[in-house]
């Protein structure tokens, strides 16, 4: 067996396997794993973030229930962990939470400073490493592969010491979960909160998932969990029982990542943020054109260009959009968010024909083009779509004309909507936002 390293994650001294707490300092913080020294890849998120900026706002509030939210929706955006202990949740009716814990602070959200705030841990994180992908305002993933030079430490040393800066300099707290990949990084990130700092390494993988439920897989929610359960399957050990073939079988590109993500296999990268607010591709013609016939063509094809992007920088996007300029050089934009991101061309496409086609007035048109908003791993895209029955089979699909084009070329296969149409299926001028 390997010999677990460790240490203290408040004065760094090394620990062995024996010790309970720490003989410099005392403390009961200490972090150790048989991998600990060899593990890159990490998921980083602000406890309770909303709720914690404004405790370190107003000292007050340190010891009290705080809720965030309010307003239009009266719901809570995000509550404290006193707050959670009562039993009040996210996206919880603000009359149901106030019922669950009344003597809770209600604080109404400031996005600005909590934007601010997010900025600024951020700029720490790209201070360990450039590889730094962010999730969300509050979350990141960071690959710290090969700083070793850099730091003259392990990741896992570096990210210990970021923690306690981060609480030092900026006065909220953050988890860490360190692994191998970035699905195990995020699950080991929600052990230990707050403060928490905890390690999934490669040896264990398979035997952790074994015994978990099929919910900490990414995009599997109440609605999918259910239709597994209908199918006799609750645990991940389940899923690593079944061969690839057949799971795709039942849920299609879902499949895929089921049986993928339940063995511990997740090769996506650590992106680069480069604050990209969208993907989109347009066209600008050689002649007007004003109708279904004409422009269906080309936004299919630009609907296929945007999804290339998506699924080569492995995002995606909840937001798409759809641009027009006329002859007149007006721009016309309309735009329509989606439940879940996505990064398919069919469902781009689906989505935005239906707004092409509202504008089809007997203006015509000089530049048409569509993208993608809203922008963030592609971890939970596209999940199985239990009204539509045909999407799974047409994303399914889609990944077998991927695979085909990426062998012999994009003209390797084409659909109905593009074969045959020429220039006008194919974008003279595109750009990416």
């Amino acid at each position: 067996m390997a010999e677990t390293t460790g240490f203290c994650r408040d004065c760094m001294t090394p620990a062995t396997a024996g010790e309970r707490r720490c003989l410099q300092c005392g403390s009961p913080r200490l972090v150790r794993h048989a991998e600990l020294e060899a593990l890159p890849i990490a998921h980083i998120d602000c406890d309770a973030f909303y709720a914690s900026v404004e405790k370190r706002d107003n000292p007050d509030l340190r010891d009290r229930p705080v809720i965030v939210g309010g307003g239009r929706r009266g719901v809570v955006s995000t509550c404290c962990y006193i707050a959670r202990i009562n039993g009040v949740r996210s996206a919880m009716p603000m009359f149901k939470a106030l019922k669950a814990c009344p003597e809770a602070v209600v604080v109404k959200p400031e996005m600005e400073k909590y934007a601010r705030v997010g900025r600024e841990v951020r700029d720490m994180m790209r201070a360990l490493t450039p590889l730094v992908e962010p999730l969300s305002i509050d979350e990141a993933f960071l690959d710290l592969t090969g700083t070793e030079r850099l730091h003259k430490d392990t990741p896992a040393r570096v990210l210990a010491r970021f923690a306690t800066a981060v609480e030092r300099e900026i006065g909220i707290t953050v988890s860490v979960g360190l692994s191998y990949c970035k699905f195990l990084a995020k699950v080991a990130s929600d052990f230990e909160k707050p403060r928490g700092f905890s390690v999934i390494g490669r040896a264990e993988a398979l035997t952790f998932l074994r015994d978990q439920p099929v919910t900490l897989i990414w995009g599997v929610g109440k609605a999918f969990a259910a239709t597994l359960e209908s199918d006799g399957i609750r645990t991940i050990g389940q899923l690593q029982q079944m061969d690839e073939n057949t799971l795709m079988r039942r849920y299609g590109m879902m499949g895929k990542r089921l049986f993928r993500l339940s063995r511990g296999e997740d090769e996506r990268a650590v992106h680069i943020d480069h604050e990209a607010k969208s993907v989109s591709a347009e066209t600008t013609f050689n002649h007007d054109y004003g109708t279904a016939a004409e422009l269906l063509p080309i936004l299919r094809t630009l609907s296929e260009k945007v999804a290339n992007r998506l699924k080569a920088s492995d995002t995606a996007g909840r937001t798409v959009v759809l641009k027009l300029k006329d002859t007149e050089f007006r721009i016309r934009t309309r735009n329509r968010q989606l439940p879940d991101r996505t990064q398919l061309a069919d469902r781009i496409f689906r989505v935005a024909a239906p707004m092409l086609d509202h504008e089809l007035d007997g203006t015509k048109y000089r530049l048409l083009g569509v993208g993608v908003s809203d922008l963030a791993s592609d971890a939970m895209a596209d999940p199985m779509d239990l009204v539509d029955t045909g999407a799974t089979r047409r994303a399914k699909a889609e990944e077998a004309m991927d695979a085909v084009r990426a062998k012999f070329g994009t003209k390797a296969l084409e659909t109905g909507y593009t074969f045959g149409t020429g220039s006008r299926g194919k974008p003279q001028r595109d750009q990416e936002n």
